[in-house]
């Protein structure tokens, strides 16, 4: 019964389960930036630079033999995706930034204690 016991201590600490939420939402949001970067960002970035090129598909792209073209799209597509989680994160700073409330000055009594600490001080140094 201690293995058990252990095993189920172990299980469901807070800390596990916090971990296996955030793996399965980030591979959902994995999903969701490697979309918006191949079916959205990328198109609109390579489409035209592939048209200047003269080359309509990127895996084709070769010279003397050595097919760069997959290399070329795996470099991109990772320059999008770190631009993407740049300006995500980047947001999220402001929104978190925005919610964090100025320190408040002190209050009221806290300006009195301090001006009798003050005459307390002055009439002890005469």
């Amino acid at each position: 019964m201690g293995f058990v016991k252990e095993f189920k201590e172990f299980a469901f600490k807070g800390n596990v389960l916090d971990l296996a939420v955030g793996v399965i939402i980030g591979g959902a949001f994995g999903k969701i930036v490697s979309s918006l970067v191949e079916d959205v960002v990328t198109p609109l970035l390579l489409n035209p630079a592939l048209k200047a090129a003269g080359a309509e598909n990127i895996s084709k792209l070769s010279w003397n033999g050595v097919a760069y073209g997959n290399f070329l799209s795996a470099v991109i597509s990772f320059l999008c995706i770190a631009m993407v989680l740049f300006w995500i994160i980047k947001g999220a700073n402001k929104v978190v930034k925005k919610e964090e409330a100025a320190p408040a000055g002190p209050t009221e009594d806290q300006k009195l204690l301090t001006e009798i600490r003050d005459l307390l001080k002055s009439k002890n140094n005469i």
